[in-house]
Parts: structure tokens; sequence; C-alpha cells
């Protein structure tokens, strides 16, 4: 379902978007709803990508790590 929206533009945006749209042969509104879903869809990719950091922080990396049994062993770890 579409919906019509009303916006109030700037008149220079206003003409410098009719010139954008007539160099593409497209409408306004064409040029409109494909940046709000490019918007939509950048937005939508980033909260996933920021979801799966997020919990690769929580499970942590395990480096196989394990410190040192006594001050000597540290020491000759140099």
């Amino acid at each position: 379902m579409k919906t019509n929206v009303t916006l109030k533009l700037d008149a220079d945006l206003l003409r410098e978007a009719r010139v954008v749209a007539a160099e593409e042969g497209r409408s306004i509104s064409s040029l409109l709803t494909d940046r709000l879903e490019a918007i939509v869809r950048e937005r939508k990719a980033f909260d996933r990508a920021r979801r799966r950091a997020l919990a690769r922080l929580r499970e942590g990396l395990d480096l196989q790590w394990t410190p040192p049994r006594s001050r000597d062993e540290l020491q000759s770890c140099k």
C-alpha cells in the first residue's frame, strides 16, 4: 500500500531536485523513495552488524593463554 506524503522544501532545493530527476528521467517521488529505501537498508544492516559485534564481545575470544604459575616462569618468558 502506498501513502502520499507532503513535504516542505526550500524552493532552491526543489528546483535542484527537479533538475536531478529530469536528468535521470525519473520523478522526484522515485528519487526520494529510492533514497529513503537505501537509508532504511543501511540502518538495518548497521543494526545487524552491531548486534553481531556485541555478541562476539560478550562471547569473548579464546586466546588459549594461561597465566604464568610462578615469578620464575614469568621472567623466563622475556
